[in-house]
């Protein structure tokens, strides 16, 4: 009898992996019982890596999005997985050992039953935790092998892992294939030994489309023994994203497995409402190129779920390298310019800070990394001067080991920094914080909500958390969808940008900013809106309703006007922040500060970048509040 091979929809991924959101919890419910009625799949991913930070990007609570996405699965019989990042939780940076104990009770308790668990450096002292916490929690826990393509990340390297993984408890295994460039012959060969020494443990295979090789390494794996098979959809598959659904199936057809037969009735309606989500706003993220395949890939081998949100970044990012070209008359870059630049960086930095296998959130550390390199050296400045302090803890082995070796000029750097190396457990650096975060939201009367999620959800995202609990998050989603929506608009009708284009007594977007009526929990707000490159959205109270106090502490007031000295300006453009905790003590206006003294932070490409005050004196202005969108070259302060 031919061998049963299991499918599982990476819903969540497949958005991710495409641009920057994933649909609301009230589209999720509405495409679930069609997910269902297809009538193929043995899992799906609901939730896990970014989703949490999404929902709570769009004002959503995201506990009742998981709670109500997993439950028509369960109902079903149809198994759920999550994606857990190991020793960073759901987010970029390190969590506490009871936050990440809480966080598997809490996704049990809201109907999540396997806990996909990488590394991100493929430190099993990250993983090997987690297999507890899931077995604690009721879970199946699945370790996952994030694949990558080095010199050291051979088969013997990972099919180690893997049998250190069982050993320890692991229900199942994942080779996590991120970037889609493990080679298929290689990936059958791990397949093939984590088999033949425990043929007993499930093996399920997710990869990415983007360098080309995805199907090939289906279909070995497949014949080395592999259990279960992550596929994503039209019109979200290949390019970013995912073997295709159909493909993957018509293909185990002929190779003689038994798959499950697709309802493609319920098909095209999961694909009309993925093609409804997209027109209603989650494709005005999406950019065309992420659809496309790219066999550059190979090379720098950035993972498909990162690349989503890499062209947002190339974006705007190139639109401020040209604007600093132009001024010196030199001639604009493309965007395909600079890819090629940041592809042939990425090669130059990867094995010099260890190779560190290219996924989240390394892999945006490494893009990261290389694109401020790519951006130094286009102002005419040195490699390596500006490096984001969670880079240098990934550099000093505060966040695991790496797999190679730094090279002597990173480590220089480090030494000429007075930067320590720690080779301890990782987890160490991260003391147990459950109680602080409990003590915060007594005294701000917030609930800890069923089975704590609320205080997980606060603990694990302290900043998007306060941002959604005071209306914030909402009210600068809405107004960054109205832009968008507006600016496509105006492109649809000028075709190629000629004005010339557009119909007589045509739509013609505002030259000047827009006031919108935003409703948030019942709050009444009025969001002001610019077009082009005029300045972000700013929320404002409206005058009919006055502002709670939690929303006014989160509404940006008018900067403060320079001072007197010299002016400290920002490096990149993002949001300002004072400090990367709630924990740490922000400097304020009439501070003492010392040349090298990090002052302040500026969020960009989801890591935090410091700026450094760049002489001894007094701080005479803070320009920005925390959280104010912020452009390079932009005054944060002056300095006296």
């Amino acid at each position: 009898m031919s061998r049963e091979i299991k499918l599982s929809l990476v819903f969540r991924d497949m958005w991710q992996s495409a641009g920057k959101y994933v649909p609301r919890v009230d589209q999720l419910v509405r495409i679930a019982p069609a997910i269902i009625e297809m009538g193929c799949f043995a899992r799906v991913e609901t939730n896990g890596g970014g989703f949490e930070q999404v929902n709570l990007l769009f004002g959503e609570n995201p506990n009742k999005a998981v709670r109500e996405w997993t439950k028509p699965f369960r109902e079903a019989g149809i198994q759920t997985h999550m994606l857990d990042r190991g020793l960073n939780g759901l987010r970029m940076s390190p969590v506490p050992a009871d936050v990440r104990q809480l966080f598997y009770h809490v996704k049990k308790a809201q109907g999540t039953d396997i806990a996909r668990t990488f590394c991100g450096l493929n430190d099993v002292r990250n993983i090997i935790p987690s297999i507890q916490y899931a077995h604690d929690a009721g879970m199946i826990s699945q370790c996952a092998l994030s694949i990558t393509h080095s010199p050291i990340h051979t088969v013997e390297y990972y099919t180690k892992m893997a049998l250190e993984f069982i050993a320890n408890g692991a229900d199942e295994i994942c080779i996590k294939d991120m970037a889609g460039i493990g080679r298929p012959r290689t990936l059958g060969r791990i397949v093939a030994n984590i088999k033949k020494a425990h043929p007993e443990i499930p093996v399920q295979y997710h990869s990415h489309a983007g360098p080309g090789f995805s199907v090939a390494s289906i279909l070995e794996v497949c014949d080395a023994g592999c259990d279960c098979i992550d596929v994503g959809m039209e019109p979200l598959s290949w390019g970013t994203g995912h073997a295709d659904l159909l493909t993957v199936h018509a293909m185990l057809n002929d190779a003689g497995y038994k798959v499950p037969e697709i309802n493609m009735s319920a098909y095209m309606k999961v694909r009309s409402m993925i093609r409804e989500f997209s027109d209603d706003f989650l494709g005005l993220y999406i950019s065309p190129k992420n659809r496309l395949m790219n066999s550059l890939l190979i090379g720098p081998g950035l993972p498909g779920g990162m690349m989503g949100s890499l062209m947002a970044d190339l974006e705007t990012n190139l639109t401020t390298i040209n604007k600093g070209r132009l001024k010196k008359n030199e001639s604009p870059l493309s965007q395909d310019d600079l890819l090629i630049r940041l592809f042939d960086e990425v090669a130059y930095v990867w094995p010099r800070v260890g190779y560190p296998p290219l996924v989240t959130p390394f892999s945006q550390y490494v893009k990261n990394l290389a694109l401020m390199n790519v951006m130094q050296m286009l102002k005419g400045k040195e490699r390596w001067s500006m490096i984001a302090d969670d880079i240098w803890d990934m550099i000093l082995g505060k966040a695991g080991r790496l797999p190679g070796t730094l090279a002597p000029e990173i480590i220089e750097i480090a030494k000429n920094e007075g930067r320590v190396f720690f080779d301890g457990d990782p987890q160490d650096n991260y003391p147990d914080a459950l109680d602080k975060y409990r003590k915060m939201m007594n005294e701000k009367h917030w609930e800890v909500g069923d089975d704590d999620e609320e205080l997980f959800e606060y603990a694990m995202h302290p900043a998007q958390y306060e941002a959604y609990r005071s209306g914030k998050a909402k009210v600068e989603f809405l107004a960054d969808v109205a832009k968008r929506k507006s600016e496509k608009e105006k492109n649809n009708m000028t075709g190629s940008g000629n004005e010339a284009n557009v119909p007589a007594g045509a739509f013609t977007l505002p030259t000047t900013p827009q006031l919108l009526s935003v409703d948030v929990n019942g709050q009444s707000y009025r969001v002001t809106v610019a077009f082009g490159d005029s300045a972000a959205a700013v929320p404002s109270p409206a005058v009919s309703s006055p502002v709670p106090p939690a929303q006014a502490a989160a509404a940006p007031a008018a900067p403060v006007a320079a001072g007197d000295g010299q002016d400290l300006l920002s490096p990149l453009e993002g949001k300002f922040f004072l400090v990367k905790s709630s924990s740490d003590t922000p400097v304020q206006t009439g501070d003492a500060v010392k040349k090298g003294q990090t002052v302040c932070y500026i969020e960009a490409m989801k890591t935090y970048n410091a700026v450094s005050a760049e002489c001894d004196g007094v701080i005479t202005a803070i320009c920005f509040n925390p959280g104010d969108a912020v452009s390079e070259d932009d005054v944060l302060m002056t300095v006296k």
